[in-house]
């Protein structure tokens, strides 16, 4: 456990039984992955997935082509993704022919798998907008030969090892659980909470309200969830700062909020701020820089689940070399999960980005 991370964790001995019972299953969450893959298969640990130098050559005489296909490329965690994939794959001489941004709309990323498979790629990264909506298209490009790593979900219909080489993910069900642990320490164990979930077909952010609620509802019985408000996008921030602002309207006694990613917890903060309702404390999933900030004003957000983005990335592109080679890959793999507050900020934001704390969070730190 790094030092950071006991930071987090603060000692029991004085603590109310909620606060160590947190503690305890915070500590846990940094050694075992609690999500299944999308089609039920237990987790492999990134540690895993390896290349070694013969077999990295190998790869390289292949001067094999790679497209990034997003679901949506707007927002810090895409960015790391794209930035972990770039990287190792120019550590195996792969090119990157593009990469394109869906906007989380269906039909948009399937002319985007169109558009990549014109230029014949070799490999394409991607993650689905939608499981079933894309699965012709992802179908096609596995026909065609194309080499298939998936992030986080899978198309409807495709078979591991036969059209698609593996899915990585981060455990977003754990990423779940210690926003609701975290939420549940900074309520002190009590309180009227309201839920900003995403309301869509998309395995990931189920997962993350799974854990969140499961966690809350089964451990502290003294935390109530009164308010429940899925939204669908594009405009997430937005959407989640109308939704808000409802909860915050109709439940004058409401303590803290969860949104299921870094970008709707931005509109909830927006909402707070805009009714000045200080008392309210918001907990959520990634490690965007907008919550960072927050975060290290000791605002109002005060823990989340963060995803690594960057090492999933690598773990992307390696897997990806173990299709052109023909070498036998895990179906499923999964980092654990890592959470995130004021206490191990700084540490945190190395893990998750492979980079400093930026200046502009940095200079916030109360």
């Amino acid at each position: 456990m790094t030092a950071a991370f006991a930071a987090l964790l603060s000692s029991t001995a004085a603590l109310p039984a909620f606060a160590a019972d947190a503690d305890a299953l915070l500590a846990d969450l940094a050694v075992k992955v609690l999500s299944l893959g999308p089609n039920g298969e237990q987790p492999q640990p990134a540690s895993s997935v390896s290349l070694s130098d013969e077999e990295l050559a190998q790869v390289k005489a292949k001067h094999a082509t790679a497209a990034i296909v997003m679901h949506y490329a707007g927002n810090d965690f895409s960015r790391a993704q794209i930035d972990g994939l770039k990287t190792q794959f120019a550590t195996m001489g792969i090119e990157v022919l593009g990469v394109t941004d869906a906007g989380f709309k269906p039909e948009k990323q399937v002319a985007d798998i169109e558009t990549m498979l014109a230029k014949k790629p070799d490999i394409i990264v991607s993650l689905p907008t939608d499981p079933i909506a894309t699965a012709g298209a992802y179908k096609k490009a596995a026909a065609q030969g194309v080499k298939l790593v998936f992030m986080d979900n899978v198309p409807t219909g495709l078979e591991a090892g036969k059209d698609y080489i593996s899915v990585v993910s981060a455990d977003n069900y754990g990423n779940g659980v210690a926003s609701a642990l975290l939420l549940a320490k900074a309520l002190n164990g009590k309180g009227n909470v309201g839920v900003v979930y995403h309301a869509a077909d998309f395995f990931v952010t189920k997962q993350r309200y799974d854990g969140f609620k499961k966690t809350l509802t089964e451990n502290f019985p003294d935390i109530k969830i009164v308010a429940e408000q899925g939204i669908g996008g594009p405009n997430f921030s937005g959407d989640a700062e109308r939704v808000a602002g409802a909860m915050i309207a109709a439940n004058r006694k409401l303590n803290g909020i969860w949104a299921v990613w870094d970008v709707p917890a931005e509109g909830v903060v927006s909402a707070i701020r805009s009714v000045g309702a200080d008392k309210i404390v918001i907990a959520t999933c990634d490690l965007g820089e907008n919550v960072a900030i927050n975060m290290a004003q000791n605002s109002y957000v005060k823990g989340l689940g963060a995803q690594r983005p960057f090492d999933q990335g690598v773990t992307e592109a390696l897997l990806a070399g173990y299709g052109l080679i023909g070498k036998a890959a895990p179906n499923y793999v999964a980092w654990s999960a890592l959470p995130v507050s004021k206490a191990n900020l700084e540490e945190a934001w190395q893990q998750v980005y492979h980079k400093p704390l930026p200046d502009d969070v940095k200079g916030v730190m109360e």
